[in-house]
């Protein structure tokens, strides 16, 4: 299929043809009938792309001071590499559209039907795309009645109705809207139809007319003196009730007018982005109430209600933005008593695959323009696309040519890989790493959104690219496949591909419960590939240095590991129990199995103590390993630190001497009273290149890279971490 994109390094706009995306549990997969380019939004997201690296960086100090937190925790060369692929990334464009829904995935059999069409919205979701894949509450039945181009008005809609529902403005209350572009016309409108007074205030003198022509009682051209007068007579000298700012500007202009323009203890509600250093004198002496409207409503950014279908209570939430979503959509209609009228906001119409012109028009402002729709061509994606979106062909340079690719690596020795996960990680870490390594033919990559695939494949060499999982498991080409998605879907994809008789490297965590960690043990048993698990510090030249150290000088040991991991936003997918099963399972699982490699000897038991868990997520915790041949480990694990220090720090004590690795930068050796130093001479290490390598030789030869009993006990221990809190009481695993 094709959709738009942008490069986030350069800015530039293209269509790109991607695989499309594949309908899952909870989901809708729409084809695209129209969608509308916000110009306000797209502008000022173009507009960032295409300034210079220090122009990002003077405009967003933010993510600088983010990114020197980093460089003083992991070195310079870590750092430089992960900004370079954050600017690499593609980014979709566009989240206010309309179509007809052509898969529907389990969970909402019912709810929405083949066929039918919906209105939908989101960033990342909602894009310019032929196909577009939607959780539920992110789409909303278009009536019958209602055109497809006024329908992809809907999600800046719904944005406007909640900066209106903000305001609290009823019958009578007069309220000025400060810049009427898209989202001030649509906003005027509703609070015309609940009985608001409106006065349109903007530079533009054909916007001014419009919103007269869409109900605005009174007007003012803000290039014009005299705006405070005019608001003055129009109210009898009282000011605004309420004052809407839907501007576009970097100033604080909006903020000081309003403060002028209102009456005393008006409300504020800003939808634009503008500048916000407020007049606090003017905002004091006023007692002017200020607030930011949350995009489309309640429950955006709220990652279980968009993307987990989670269902907000009516008699506490009633206008969630789902809600505002049908309400745009229901005063659309021609049979509506008071109509919202968004035909009279079209400027432009282009067809989807002039897209690049529609986007020279909105980012070149080469002339007058406010609502820019494109259309697409429903027979062409319906044939391209839809017919089995969910077995559709995987995107390649040549089908002909991979193949033959194919056939060289295996008759040159080399292992044929297919991954399967694109995210952060994968993007930043293993995949220019595995793009690096001799002896490996990279084959196919698999994500859940055509774009990140397409991009990998493209930016690692891989030959293939596809949505569909089944286009990497069942490939009879592919010797290796490389896990990578997010935790839950871990230990259910090792089990496939070891079914299918490949080797499997899967990222940590390999199994979220004990359930799934017997059942991938079930499936290697009876397979003929070997497994390896993503516990990537066993292979870092410095625990290896340190392990043969220990080794030389026998006997139990001591190990205290300390780790600052940093807190979580309380949102992020990692915490939430269908997805990432929370920072024990997916982090601390790392110094389990480290543990385990150093002393060389069975876990027996683990004991396990919290702190109080502030923010909803368990992150601050001591572990208590003890091993079969008298070793103890301790694991303290905290996001209570600050970001700058000092992320990992190890501690081993045997035999008189005393083994130190600091954030696997610098190694130090203390014994018979003197200490060596070792430092990383290529920067921080943390074994990522040396596993990829040993699984890649391990699938070339045969042999696993690593002791599998290993893996699946430090997989074991670390499941018992959580029931050793759980139950208070020490978890004994043998």
């Amino acid at each position: 299929m094709k959709q738009i994109v942008q490069s986030a390094r350069s800015g530039k706009i293209s269509l790109a043809e991607v695989p499309p995306p594949r309908a899952k549990p909870g989901h809708l997969l729409v084809a695209t009938r129209a969608s509308l380019i916000s110009a306000g939004t797209e502008r000022m997201i173009a507009g960032f792309a295409r300034k210079s690296l220090a122009g990002k960086a003077r405009e967003r100090p933010d993510l600088v001071k983010k990114v020197m937190e980093k460089a003083r925790r992991d070195g310079i060369a870590a750092t430089f590499r992960s900004v370079l692929a954050r600017l690499d990334e593609p980014l979709p464009l566009g989240y206010s559209a309309a179509g007809e829904v052509v898969a529907v995935g389990a969970g909402l059999e019912g709810a929405f039907r083949m066929g039918e069409r919906v209105a939908i919205a989101g960033a990342g979701l909602a894009n310019h795309a032929e196909l577009n894949l939607v959780p539920r509450n992110l789409a909303a039945l278009v009536p019958e009645s209602v055109a497809d181009e006024e329908a992809c008005f809907a999600t800046l809609g719904a944005i406007a109705l909640h900066a209106v529902r903000n305001l609290g403005a009823g019958l009578g209350d007069v309220v000025a809207v400060l810049g009427v572009g898209l989202v001030g016309q649509l906003a005027l409108q509703f609070l015309a139809l609940q009985g608001a007074r409106v006065i349109a205030l903007d530079y533009d003198a054909g916007r001014l007319a419009l919103a007269r022509r869409l109900g605005a009682e009174q007007s003012w051209n803000l290039g014009e003196a005299g705006v405070a007068a005019a608001v003055a007579a129009f109210t009898q000298g009282q000011g605004c009730d309420a004052i809407l700012v839907a501007a576009a500007t970097d100033s604080s202009e909006p903020l000081e007018l309003a403060a002028e323009i209102a009456r005393d203890r008006a409300r504020l509600s800003i939808v634009g982005k503008t500048g916000t250093a407020f007049p606090y004198p003017a905002f004091m002496k006023k007692e002017l109430s200020l607030v930011v409207s949350r995009s489309y409503g309640p429950g955006r950014y709220d990652d279980d209600f968009e993307g987990r279908g989670v269902k907000y209570p009516a008699g506490f939430v009633r206008w969630t933005e789902t809600e505002n979503l049908r309400e745009c959509l229901r005063l659309m209609a021609p049979g509506a008593a008071r109509r919202l009228d968004v035909a009279a906001l079209i400027s432009h119409r282009f067809r989807f695959d002039e897209a690049e012109a529609a986007y020279d028009l909105v980012l070149g402002k080469t002339e007058p323009h406010l609502g820019v729709v494109l259309a697409y061509d429903a027979t062409a994606s319906a044939e391209a696309n839809i017919a089995h979106p969910s077995r559709a062909d995987p995107v390649a340079l040549s089908s002909a040519s991979a193949e033959e690719a194919r056939k060289r690596a295996r008759a040159a020795g080399r292992c044929a890989m297919g991954v399967i996960g694109a995210g952060s990680f994968a993007r930043t870490v293993l995949l220019p790493e595995l793009a690096r390594l001799e002896g490996v033919s990279l084959s196919t990559i698999v994500t859940q959104r055509g774009l990140s695939a397409e991009h990998a494949r493209r930016q690692f060499g891989f030959a293939r690219c596809a949505t569909e999982v089944t286009a990497v498991l069942d490939d009879p080409e592919i010797d290796a496949v490389l896990v990578a998605t997010r935790h839950a879907s871990h230990a259910a994809l090792a089990v496939e591909a070891l079914e299918r008789g490949k080797a499997v490297f899967v990222e940590k965590p390999l199994a979220l419960s004990r359930a799934e960690l017997a059942r991938v043990e079930a499936a290697r048993e009876r397979a003929s590939g070997f497994l390896l698990v993503g516990f990537n510090r066993r292979f870092a030249p410095m625990a290896r240095q340190a392990k043969a150290h220990l080794e030389r000088l026998g006997g139990p040991k001591f190990l205290l590991f300390r780790v600052n991991a940093g807190a979580l936003p309380a949102a992020s997918w990692i915490n939430a129990a269908d997805e990432g099963g929370g920072r024990i399972l997916g982090e601390l699982c790392h110094f389990v199995d480290l543990a385990r490699y150093l002393v060389g000897s069975t876990i027996l038991s683990v004991q396990a103590d919290a702190a109080a868990a502030m923010q909803g997520a368990c992150d601050d915790v001591t572990v208590t390993l003890r091993f079969a041949e008298g070793s103890l480990a301790t694991i303290a694990y905290t996001a209570q630190g600050d970001a700058g220090f000092s992320k990992e720090r190890f501690e081993m004590f045997a035999g008189g001497s005393v083994v130190t690795i600091d954030n696997f930068l610098t190694m130090t050796v203390t014994a018979a009273g003197r200490t060596t130093t070792r430092r990383a001479r290529t920067g921080q290490d943390k074994g990522h290149r040396d596993e990829l390598a040993a699984f890649i030789a391990g699938v070339r030869s045969g042999v696993p890279p690593a002791p599998e009993t290993e893996l699946f006990e430090a997989s074991l221990a670390t499941i018992a971490v959580l029931e050793s809190l759980r139950e208070g009481r020490k978890i004994d695993l043998r």
